[in-house]
């Protein structure tokens, strides 16, 4: 099918209704079948056998998520049930007293789990929650803080699965080593750099805006989930603080072992570490390592009696179901990208087609790239397939060469890909954000969205001085994150002087 405008109806669709109802499932499910109507011509059994194919594609493609998000589960409620995340929630209570600790400490855990943003979404979230709920902090703050921690960390750091990704997305024949030009868009990706100067800037100054203020306050009243975070952690089993930190660090050191396996280093298919990490399958390999970790969960609890083994296996079970919610929405997202994906309505066609039809002064270029990438990824959800329609068409405005600007550009296209990302709510990382968190999925869309849009107004306007009138990287990021400090001081000033 051509790619028309068309083809952005379906998730645009999806996500109005979304924010008006309310209702995540019901409106992917009615972009879905929108997008199936166009691709069927009318048709309606034409209509649900596209449906029905997509959706086996995408579930098919990408098992190996599911299986991580499923195994994920099965460990958080082991752990929950072994007694150990209540103890640390006791443990660190002790330690991390206060909301601008609270909030900091998950801002630095989830620096720490850079390796992958789902396994930094869930494990920080199941880490931090009942903290979390102690210290009177909303679930809506919580998932904000996770979600705008997780990506931008990701594709800023040099061994991660998205470091792999977009390495591998850069053209073949381009003579340009994707690796090389990863760490070179480190420091001009100014949506990455901001989004987490503001978390620690509204974190330390405990300030907030928008929705999120209104819960935040409700929750330092004393809202229903903070008053029942001890009901939450309270469990049967003997597990101490070692054993939820023991399993948290197998997780990280099998999933960066099996991305080195996965890579070809261990069977001399990869030259080193950086060539295993950028070949790698980060997918299979975080599968891999979450289940080598259900199984050291086993040798860990089992022989100490921590937890029985009838315990063991029905947690299995039920950190299964634990995870259905948020895997029915993501199976519902991906085949709601997938009808907008190449071989369908072609969002990503009709996106190039735009770009390669306008002349544009190239001083532009990066600024235009970043809404560009920002429109794409809110519209479809995905972050990783706006790199890789977006990339290849970077490099080939700048004729393969790794020039400054094009430099700037491959980073406007990554930090567009994760705003568009944190402000969609059909964005696999989005969902992922509020389960972590144990956060309504829509009320997390919504207080993060004003977060999102000022970071994205300030990341536009600094490649405009960059590229336009190039002012020194430096120099552009001091101004920056000197305007989002401003804005978070002005806004604390005016509710102050409100109430």
């Amino acid at each position: 099918m051509e790619a028309t405008f068309w083809a952005l109806v379906p998730p645009l669709l999806a996500i109005i209704i979304s924010l008006i109802t309310k209702e995540v499932n019901l409106s992917l499910f009615t972009g879905i079948l929108v997008g199936a109507l166009l691709l069927a011509g009318g048709n309606p059994f034409k209509t649900v056998e596209t449906v029905f194919s997509i959706m086996a594609d995408k579930v098919q493609g990408n098992m190996g998520v599911l299986i991580f998000i499923i195994l994920l589960g099965m460990i958080v409620y082991l752990m929950n049930r072994s007694g150990a995340t209540g103890r640390y929630a006791q443990w660190a209570s002790r330690r991390i007293k206060g909301r601008r600790a609270t909030l900091l400490s998950t801002m630095l855990l989830g620096i720490v789990a850079f390796v992958d943003d789902y396994f930094n979404c869930l494990t920080v979230g199941t880490v931090m929650r009942p903290i979390a709920d102690r210290n009177r902090i909303s679930r809506e703050k919580l998932a904000y803080v996770i979600d705008s921690t997780a990506a931008p960390i990701c594709i800023i750091a040099p061994i991660s699965s998205w470091a792999a990704a977009v390495s591998s997305y850069i053209p073949e024949g381009s003579g340009i080593d994707g690796f090389s030009l990863f760490l070179k868009t480190i420091v001009f990706n100014y949506y990455t750099w901001f989004s987490l100067a503001l978390i620690f800037i509204t974190s330390l100054l405990t300030a907030d805006f928008g929705k999120m203020r209104v819960y935040e306050r409700a929750a330092a009243a004393g809202d229903k989930k903070a008053e029942t975070a001890e009901e939450e952690t309270q469990t049967e089993g003997k597990g101490r603080v070692i054993d939820l930190i023991l399993p948290v660090a197998a997780l990280i050191v099998f999933s960066i072992i099996c991305m080195l396996y996965t890579g070809g280093l261990f069977s001399g298919d990869a030259s080193g570490i950086g060539d295993a990490f950028a070949n790698c399958d980060a997918i299979s390999a975080l599968a891999m390592g979450a289940l080598f970790t259900v199984l050291f969960l086993a040798i860990l609890y089992l022989p100490r009696k921590i937890v029985t083994p009838k315990v063991f296996l029905d947690g299995l079970v039920e950190g299964f179901k634990h995870m259905v919610p948020a895997t029915l929405i993501l199976v519902l997202a991906w085949t709601l990208g997938g009808i907008c994906g190449a071989g369908y309505l072609d969002a990503g066609g009709f996106v190039s087609q735009f770009v390669s039809q306008n002349n544009i002064s190239l001083n532009f270029v990066p600024v235009l790239f970043f809404l560009i990438a920002l429109v794409l990824a809110f519209s479809t959800g995905t972050s990783w397939g706006t790199f890789a329609i977006l990339i290849p068409i970077a490099v080939a405005v700048f004729q393969d060469e790794m020039t400054p600007l094009m430099i700037m550009t491959t980073a406007a296209v990554l930090g567009g890909g994760v705003c568009g990302d944190h402000l969609s709510p059909i964005s696999d990382t989005t969902i992922l954000s509020s389960t972590g968190a144990g956060c309504d999925h829509i009320k997390h869309v919504e207080t993060q969205l004003p977060y999102g849009l000022l970071v994205a107004f300030m990341t536009a306007l600094c490649y405009l001085l960059s590229g336009v009138l190039h002012v020194n990287v430096w120099l552009t990021l001091l101004i920056g994150v000197g305007g989002l400090l401003a804005f978070v001081v002005l806004t604390r000033i005016y509710y102050a002087k409100k109430a």
